[in-house]
């Protein structure tokens, strides 16, 4: 890869900031990838439906007005200003699908790096998912120490009740 491709002056935190989990789906809203592709919202929405074909649901879909409040309240800004629709999100398939449609040389540079972006969040939630499966089992192996301690400790309780109270024995053999 040339050099010039990778000099974008967004950086990967900024873009992963704009990564939002809804509808457990990881998406990207319109404005935010506006943004990202130096283009208005209006425009990017305006190429997303002459080309609607390329975005089933699984690729885009409206926010409800209670997702919307609730994302709003996730990422306490006022920079939502006079929005009249109900924002786009765009899934990671989505994204993919922009390079499609958007043919600057912008768009393809932000399109590659935001595919790193999405990537790198998934090997993180991968890494993570790993580290509380091992925490699980090692929980597991402490609740079966646990249990075992417990049937030692109640195994030793028994034989000291026996050496404190034992029981009178039978005589065998001759009387």
């Amino acid at each position: 890869m040339k050099e010039e491709n990778r000099s974008i002056a967004v950086s990967d935190s900024f873009v992963a900031s704009k990564i939002y989990l809804i509808r457990d789906k990881r998406i990207m809203l319109d404005k935010d990838l506006a943004e990202l592709y130096e283009v208005e919202t209006r425009t990017l929405n305006q190429t997303v439906s002459r080309n609607i074909e390329r975005f089933p649901e699984a690729f885009m879909f409206q926010l409800t007005q209670n997702e919307f409040e609730i994302l709003k309240s996730q990422i306490v800004t006022s920079s939502w200003g006079g929005t009249r629709k109900l924002p786009y999100a765009f899934t990671e398939q989505g994204v993919a699908m922009l390079s499609s449609v958007l043919r600057s040389k912008k768009a393809i540079q932000v399109n590659i790096q935001i595919m790193m972006v999405f990537t790198k969040v998934r090997e993180m939630l991968i890494d993570t998912l790993n580290l509380k499966l091992d925490i699980e089992a090692i929980k597991k192996k402490l609740e079966n120490q646990d249990k075992n301690i417990e049937l030692v400790f109640s195994y030793l309780d028994e034989l000291i009740e026996k050496q404190e109270n034992p029981k009178p024995r039978k005589q065998i053999g001759y009387k």
